[in-house]
């Protein structure tokens, strides 16, 4: 009995050093850290396959940043395609307790996408949304803090103004594929840039240098 009570006492002592040390329970940080394991290895596995739809490897950690800076939670991704961002924001909100709904009106990109969402391990962060964009971005009651348009590029302002309402102030809108220098990639944004530019409640820029992520921060109101 003597020597089963100290074995317990040591096994209390040893969990309370790791929770004075982590400042959570083992489980979760053992979760994290196998979570963390599985993406980054799907994400090499995945390295050079993925389509032109996708976004690129650096786009994608800029999101995850973007979206860990700032404890983001409620999410929204406009053009799914196969997945490659959707992973990176998820990933994300993994670490932040929220989830991502996404949406994308190809059938078999959705149904690629949720095969990739499954072996990343990230599907029970991500409500993956067959449907026409144009609809279901109007219809969502939101709100949500961060948004990533990445669907068809003429309808950016459109999605901007349906979505505005919704985003919580402190929230981000990011936008991909554009050029500041032509008002949007190839001029076929229809002036998205020049329009989020010339919104006072906004702070617009370059996500970062060669990077062709916009990022539109909603001003909290003082």
């Amino acid at each position: 009995m003597r020597k089963k009570a100290m074995i317990v006492l040591a096994s209390l002592l040893g969990l309370a050093t790791a929770i004075a040390v982590t400042g959570s329970m083992p489980q979760a940080a053992d979760k994290a850290s196998a979570l963390d394991i599985q993406v980054k290895a799907f994400l090499e596995k995945m390295k050079s396959r993925w389509a032109d739809l996708n976004v690129p490897e650096g786009d994608g950690q800029l999101l995850y940043d973007i979206v860990l800076k700032n404890n983001y939670k409620k999410a929204l991704e406009i053009g799914t395609s196969t997945g490659h961002s959707g992973i990176w924001i998820a990933w994300a909100l993994s670490k932040t307790g929220g989830k991502l709904i996404t949406i994308e009106i190809d059938e078999s990109r959705h149904k690629e996408a949720l095969a990739h969402f499954r072996e990343a391990g990230l599907a029970e962060y991500i409500d993956a949304r067959l449907a026409d964009a144009h609809k279901l971005v109007e219809e969502l009651p939101g709100p949500f803090d961060f948004v990533f348009s990445d669907a068809d590029k003429a309808w950016y302002v459109n999605y901007a103004k349906a979505v505005i309402p919704k985003l919580l102030p402190g929230g981000c809108l990011a936008a991909h594929n554009i050029s500041p220098r032509r008002g949007g990639f190839g001029g076929g944004n229809g002036g998205y840039f020049d329009y989020m530019k010339n919104l006072s409640d906004f702070d617009t820029s370059m996500a970062a240098d060669r990077s062709s992520l916009a990022v539109s921060y909603k001003k909290k109101a003082r």
